[in-house]
């Protein structure tokens, strides 16, 4: 008798797991990063602090 109930139980532990659901997965897109400034952006700010820092200079 006690084989059996713990033949019972195991069974029963056994078919009650479930390692998902029935839903289908969200999968969301994958993210793209473009560049906009190319590569003559990178002058530009060097560029104004040249000008800052002359115009102090010139300032003084």
């Amino acid at each position: 008798m006690k084989k059996l109930v713990l033949a019972a139980a195991l069974a029963g532990a056994a078919s009650t797991a479930s390692a998902g659901n029935l839903a289908e997965p969200v999968v969301e897109p994958p993210v793209i990063i473009e560049e906009t400034g190319g590569s003559s952006s990178g002058w530009v700010l060097p560029l104004i602090l040249l000008v800052l820092v002359g115009a102090a200079v010139a300032s003084n």
